[in-house]
């Protein structure tokens, strides 16, 4: 395999990170490969936020509730842009409503997404580790308010990027027969042997696994994220409405 597979097929989230903080050179060249990752019709919708004050990165990690995230290296928050472009277009133009659209909002949202994974492989490239954090929609607006967003941005990933202090066992993905199909969608049953297979697969990396050991399945997994309460994101459409998405 070529070095860029290699790296691809090698990615497992980090959490645990040394003191060491991001060069400003390490923080360019994350940027740089951002900037290059594929984006809808070149509109570049997203920009990205360093949060390096402390206090800020107080509040972040009791929105997601996970608090490693201020011993990262550098964080970095992922917005969906559309105000940029909203200034570049005549404030009289009636096409000014289009950049309030599900399908501007989605351009964003994709751009962003992009972005972070070009940022996340870069990364590893470069020796770091990363997790990409989507817990900061545990309260939106509270996010927004902290970086001061203006309209027509909205806040879609956290990305705690550092050196790592852990390697973790890499968890197995689904085999592709159930997640890659030819020329139409193929219906899954709940016994079907590739599924239950892959279940004594999960269950046997979390016996196995040097942290953490528990006993679960992929379905059981599936099934406990479905119990999540989901009221603590009930105000994300809310806040895309406050910063003016989703009103035209």
């Amino acid at each position: 395999m070529n070095p860029t597979l290699t790296t691809l097929m090698a990615h497992r989230s980090i959490r645990q990170f040394t003191d060491q903080p991001l060069t400003a050179t390490e923080v360019d060249t994350l940027i740089t490969a951002a900037q290059h990752a594929p984006t809808s019709t070149f509109s570049q919708q997203y920009s990205i936020i360093s949060v390096t004050d402390p206090k800020k990165l107080a509040v972040l990690s009791d929105i997601t509730g996970h608090h490693w995230l201020k011993r990262a290296g550098h964080y970095f928050i992922m917005v969906a842009d559309q105000y940029r472009n909203q200034q570049l277009v005549p404030a009289t133009a009636t096409t000014q409503a289009n950049l309030h659209s599900l399908d501007k909002l989605l351009a964003a949202i994709f751009d962003a997404t992009i972005a972070t994974e070009a940022m996340v492989t870069a990364g590893e490239s470069m020796g770091l580790g990363s997790t990409i954090m989507g817990s900061i929609l545990n309260d939106a607006q509270r996010v927004i308010d902290l970086l001061d967003l203006p309209p027509l941005t909205f806040p879609i990933l956290g990305l705690a990027m550092g050196h790592p202090a852990e390697q973790p066992e890499q968890k197995p993905r689904l085999p592709q027969s159930l997640m890659h199909f030819t020329d139409g969608y193929q219906r899954l049953a709940a016994n079907d042997p590739t599924l239950m297979a892959y279940d004594h697969l999960i269950t046997d990396y979390y016996h196995q696994r040097g942290s953490h050991q528990r006993d679960e399945t992929f379905t059981h997994h599936i099934i406990s994220e479905m119990n999540r309460d989901p009221q603590n994101r009930a105000t994300i459409l809310t806040a895309l409405q406050h910063q003016g998405f989703l009103t035209h």
